[in-house]
């Protein structure tokens, strides 16, 4: 891109995350500069996650520069495919979002090649080979582009764009992403924490910006007052009492936290059973060790913290893993993937799902498409590994675990606004959750509100000084 000083409007281009809660990619274009403001992944249905595999619409090497709102894959995954067809920037994110970046990008890296493995063990691919979408080696050199800033510190990504940070809760390094080039500005909120989550400091209120963007993920509803250590204890006191295994699909970040502190609080208080206690993630081992490092960013004392691991057996090998799925005693297992697209939980979905004695516990959102929305959803049989597995397990969700601000909290966090924006582009949801938000916008703030679909672009332009 050109270097000559940039004024003028914005324009945002929407080529991902919309009208979809997945693979969140916002291009932002002035006259002198080209940004991405996230680099995710699509996830879920078959027809979102092969667009993964189409070239990126705009040549990577075009790009200066990726800001990136926090670690989660369907944010961060595709970060790897950019960088080898020919992307060079820097990458922005906040420190912590650096630090699980480092985590979670080569073991994505892993689960691509081994699923090609596997794919071409069993030929169930009409690809011959199957390939990974990107390679460990493609994940170390996107890595070796991060370069951390704190939040509430300007820094420039690319000529002429200045650009600032916010805390998000939600995870550890969450943040907003505020971008101006002097003449407009817009604010990404990144996907938003709630404001009494049980682990996540609450988000910080917006910066001011011409236009927001925001997520929609639970845009249509609003989290139950359920109490959520009042339901675990009698969904694992019930299954231990008929001598089955409690199994926690969890993100390895975030959840996985949420969950082990809960039960931590639970075991302290005497009122769960003591079973064994298992944690078969060894990326949700690293980020819960993370956690220590990062006093600031949540609610958690040290103590507490530490606690989470009292008790609790930490599983890091393939073969341990193994070992653990042949058992059939009583026990609580939290394993990732949060929504059971990949990685060791679907292990023990062959171990648990066929045995009525046993329950699987959904602890966060679950995208159309994955296997735990067909959980949710009552299916019968679950696809895994090309067989069919019958679902005999008792399903529950815990709604009030999400990491994700609800319809009132995205409403209550955009009217923290210091002034109106221009316009807000709701992304970061499905359909009817967007529109839904899209609604409640119109009619509660009285601002204007629009869902985006895919590929389509907003012009945003500064507003009048006296608004």
């Amino acid at each position: 891109m050109s270097s000559r000083q940039s004024t003028g409007p914005l324009r945002v281009t929407f080529w991902g995350a919309a009208e979809t809660v997945t693979g969140s990619r916002f291009l932002v274009e002035s006259a002198a500069a080209r940004v991405l403001v996230d680099c995710g992944l699509f996830q879920g249905v078959k027809r979102l996650r092969e667009q993964n595999w189409d070239p990126f619409p705009v040549d990577p090497a075009s790009i200066d520069a990726v800001v990136l709102t926090h670690a989660h894959i369907d944010h961060s995954g595709y970060l790897p495919k950019l960088v080898r067809d020919g992307f060079r920037g820097r990458i922005w994110c906040t420190p912590s979002t650096a630090a699980l970046a480092r985590i979670l990008l080569p073991d994505a890296a892993h689960l691509q090649e081994e699923d090609a493995r596997f794919a071409n063990k069993r030929r169930s691919t009409r690809h011959s080979p199957a390939l990974p979408l990107f390679t460990q080696e493609d994940a170390a050199r996107a890595l070796e582009l991060l370069h951390p800033r704190p939040c509430g510190e300007h820094f420039e990504p690319a000529s002429g764009m200045t650009a600032r940070f916010s805390p998000a809760g939600h995870i550890l390094g969450a943040a907003s992403a505020w971008l101006s080039n002097g003449s407009a500005s817009v604010l990404f909120s990144g996907d938003l924490g709630r404001s009494a989550d049980p682990i996540m400091c609450a988000p910080a209120a917006p910066l001011d910006a011409d236009h927001i963007i925001v997520e929609s993920t639970y845009g249509d509803r609003l989290h139950p007052d359920d109490d959520a250590m009042d339901q675990l204890a009698e969904v694992i006191s019930t299954t231990s009492r008929r001598g089955g295994i409690v199994l926690v699909p969890v993100f390895a970040v975030g959840r996985a936290q949420t969950v082990l502190h809960l039960l931590a609080l639970l075991r302290k208080s005497g009122r769960i059973p003591d079973v064994p206690t298992y944690l078969n993630s060894p990326m949700a081992v690293t980020a819960t060790e993370l956690f220590l490092r990062s006093g600031g960013e949540h609610r958690l004392s040290e103590a507490e913290v530490t606690a989470m691991a009292h008790g609790v057996e930490l599983v890091r090998t393939v073969e341990e893993s193994k070992q653990l799925t042949a058992r059939r005693d009583p026990m609580i297992v939290l394993s990732a993937s949060g929504m059971l697209t990949g990685g060791r939980v679907l292990h023990h979905l062959f171990q648990v799902a066929p045995d009525h004695r046993n329950t699987i516990v959904l602890a966060g959102y679950q995208a159309a498409g994955t296997r735990g929305e067909a959980l949710l959803h009552g299916a019968s049989t679950l696809r895994v590994f090309g067989d069919d597995i019958p679902v005999r397990a008792r399903v529950v969700q815990l709604d009030s675990l999400s990491a994700h601000a609800d319809a009132d909290e995205l409403i209550n966090w955009l009217g923290a606004a210091p002034r109106a924006p221009r316009a807000v582009s709701v992304v970061h949801g499905e359909a009817g959750a967007a529109d839904a938000l899209r609604r409640h916008i119109r009619h509660q703030l009285g601002w204007q509100a629009s869902v985006p679909g895919h590929g389509t672009s907003v012009t945003v332009t500064a507003r009048a000084t006296d608004q």
